[in-house]
């Protein structure tokens, strides 16, 4: 069950990688700018050592899927659907690189209308529960705290961009981050 899964996150990914590409050129056609681009290697190599730890630690420890996967397997369900919802949300503008198109709006559609930053809490929800479901606790602890890590920087570096070239502000700083709802006053 686990080469199913691992299969089925590279076909993601790499797919991802293509879509990301096509919408680049898109976007830059259309005069977008990438911001952040310094903190970028460092989230493709928490990406692919994420993958290489959860592969090993699995093989490696012989892991099994855990006594707990009729919970878990849902949340990672879930996830996949929102991630998808976000992904066809963004349409043209979905990357995964800070690509900005100065004075559009911002999409504020799908799960953007609920919160910030949908597609990287179900990235952060991946990262601790798709090795918990193979009891791999090494990765899930490790790559949760680097993910959160690299997400603090880059975060900071997207909403900077789309606060400095969109209407950000007035769409989304009344949202939550990753947490449906609107901000207390």
């Amino acid at each position: 069950m686990f080469y199913f899964f691992l299969i089925i996150i590279i076909v993601q990914r790499v797919s991802e990688l293509f879509i990301a590409r096509r919408n680049e050129a898109h976007m830059k056609s259309m005069g977008g700018k990438e911001h952040g681009r310094e903190h970028y290697p460092l989230i493709v190599a928490v990406h692919l050592l994420f993958l290489l730890s959860f592969t090993l630690e699995v093989i490696v420890f012989n892991k099994e899927v855990s006594p707990l996967w009729m919970m878990i397997l849902p949340v990672i369900l879930i996830t996949q659907i929102i991630r998808y919802w976000a992904v066809v949300s963004l349409g043209a503008f979905w990357n995964t690189k800070i690509i900005i198109v100065p004075d559009l709006e911002v999409v504020a559609k799908g799960p953007y209308r609920f919160m910030r930053h949908p597609n990287y809490l179900v990235v952060a929800v991946e990262i601790l529960f798709l090795p918990i479901f193979f009891q791999a606790y090494a990765t899930a602890i490790l790559f949760t705290v680097l993910n959160a890590a690299v997400l603090t920087i880059r975060i900071r570096e997207e909403e900077k961009a789309l606060m400095q070239h969109t209407d950000y502000k007035k769409s989304f700083l009344n949202k939550r981050r990753f947490i449906p709802g609107k901000e207390e006053p």
